[in-house]
């Protein structure tokens, strides 16, 4: 079987200067209050350090566990809660960190379950959004890139567990 190849589609100054703004529009639109940013794992973790790097304000990280992809390519349609939060969110802003917005089933069973916790706000911060492939409606507040529907890779982003550790976003191609 041959090795896939991978073209880079967003390189790490690209990332990383988005990143910035997104930060400053959510330093804007909190000014005051608990904010708590929750990262989906596992492939939020790399975008959400580098975002609550960039804030100027306080903030509390929390993670949340889903699974909806397996080992391949394409959702399974299903998610599962695979780890919960360790704190309550009652009463406080919440800002959920995703890595890709795909079809929207997992942010929208997620946002769902958060929202039971009685938050004052949830917002959804995402670094990719692929628009074309939604399933289900899903508002997203902070989006650092739409792309195109390509099976993506890097920056937090795996296949079978591989891949997340590159510095770009890359298209992986067979």
């Amino acid at each position: 079987m041959p090795s896939p190849k991978l073209r880079v589609l967003i390189p790490e100054q690209q990332i990383q200067r988005r990143i910035r703004e997104i930060a400053a529009q959510i330093d804007a639109d909190y000014p005051e209050g608990q904010l708590y940013v929750v990262g989906i794992l596992k492939g939020a973790c790399i975008f959400l350090s580098d975002l609550v790097r960039a804030l100027n304000r306080q903030a509390r990280i929390d993670f949340i566990g889903t699974a909806s992809y397996g080992r391949g390519k394409t959702s399974s349609g299903e998610v599962k809660l695979t780890r919960d939060l360790d704190s309550t969110i009652e009463n406080a802003d919440v800002l959920i960190v995703e890595d890709i917005v795909d079809s929207g089933v997992t942010l929208t069973y997620l946002k769902h379950v958060l929202e039971q916790r009685k938050p004052r706000s949830v917002r959804i911060a995402a670094l990719l959004d692929k628009p074309s492939r939604r399933l289900r409606p899903v508002e997203v507040d902070y989006v650092g890139f739409q792309i195109p529907d390509e099976f993506v890779v890097g920056y937090g982003l795996d296949y079978a567990e591989d891949y997340r550790n590159l510095r770009d976003v890359c298209v992986l191609e067979s």
